[in-house]
């Protein structure tokens, strides 16, 4: 579904200053998650998919020397004229580290990406969308797809971990322990709110007031965390 409505161009000014752009690619190919609708921005198009990442990209002006790319899936989802042009802008505008996304399905794509960038003195961060490392209730509700119990083993591959919270279910004490082990095992950790979407699975008004009462407070000032109310809070979407 093509949706070109979305703001895709955005400054983060607060915390890890970087400028991030929302692509569109070929779509998430796991598409299991019981809480996402993300997956829904994807076009078949290369050509298409081509024409407009080329044009958000052209947005870009390095002020920062960082650029996050996201897109709804992960960045093997980007067809190949579009991460020409990602590593072309890099290196026309002095960028020196790039974040993009990652399905713990695609793991064993990584290294070649950061190898290529690598070669071009651009280091690259790669974050996964964990959402808990409470396995049973990531797999069995959210049915995440992944296979691996033990943080620092996921962590292998990954530079940034993102978590989901305002589920029924989750406690202070499991967002915390979330929280604190992500901490643990990656450089950086992006907290989302839940919020309301065309799924099934629907925000806990009561786990959020829990959040917000007692850890946001805690953690909201942290330089190694971005924690989104909304899931626009860093200007595209």
């Amino acid at each position: 579904m093509e949706n070109n409505l979305l703001t895709r161009y955005s400054e983060i000014v607060e915390k890890n200053k970087r400028e991030i752009v929302l692509l569109r690619g070929s779509g998430c190919k796991w598409r299991h998650c019981t809480f996402c609708d993300y997956h829904l921005d994807f076009s078949s198009d290369e050509e298409s998919n081509f024409a407009l990442n080329q044009e958000i990209l052209n947005n870009v002006t390095g002020k920062f020397k960082r650029l996050e790319i996201i897109n709804s899936g992960s960045f093997v989802d980007l067809d190949a004229k579009t991460f020409q042009f990602i590593l072309d802008i890099c290196i026309q505008k002095g960028i020196k580290e790039v974040h993009f996304e990652c399905h713990w399905m695609h793991r064993k794509a990584i290294a070649n990406l950061r190898n290529t960038f690598e070669s071009y003195g651009i280091h690259a961060n790669i974050k996964i969308g964990v959402e808990t490392f409470d396995a049973l209730f990531r797999e069995n509700i959210l049915h995440k797809g992944i296979d691996e119990l033990s943080p620092a083993k996921i962590a292998v591959c990954f530079d940034e971990v993102c978590l989901l919270f305002g589920l029924e279910g989750q406690t202070e004490a499991s967002m915390q322990y979330d929280i604190e082990t992500g901490l643990t095992y990656f450089k950086r950790v992006c907290i989302n709110i839940m919020v309301e979407n065309t799924t099934k699975i629907k925000p806990s008004p009561a786990v959020i007031e829990t959040f917000m009462r007692n850890l946001y407070p805690l953690y909201r000032d942290n330089s190694r965390i971005d924690i989104l109310l909304e899931n626009t809070d860093f200007g595209v979407g």
